[in-house]
């Protein structure tokens, strides 16, 4: 019974950072701007790094069941 939780969060981090990773990769493929106003190699390096970290902490709750 207590996987329940672990399972949640890990396909809520997988979730975010995979959606994350597609939506930066789309944007900075297009041209188009990650964040308005920032500099667009830090928004894209900053939201893809985003992305990763969400990614590895779904493992990371996946291999706490």
């Amino acid at each position: 019974m207590e996987s329940g939780p672990a399972i949640f969060a890990g396909v809520v981090f997988a979730l975010f950072g995979g959606a994350l990773l597609v939506w930066t990769a789309t944007r900075v493929r297009r041209g188009e701007p990650v964040a308005h106003g920032v500099n667009p190699v830090a928004s894209a390096t900053l939201a893809g790094l985003a992305s990763v970290i969400a990614l590895t902490l779904g493992a990371w709750c996946f291999t706490r069941m």
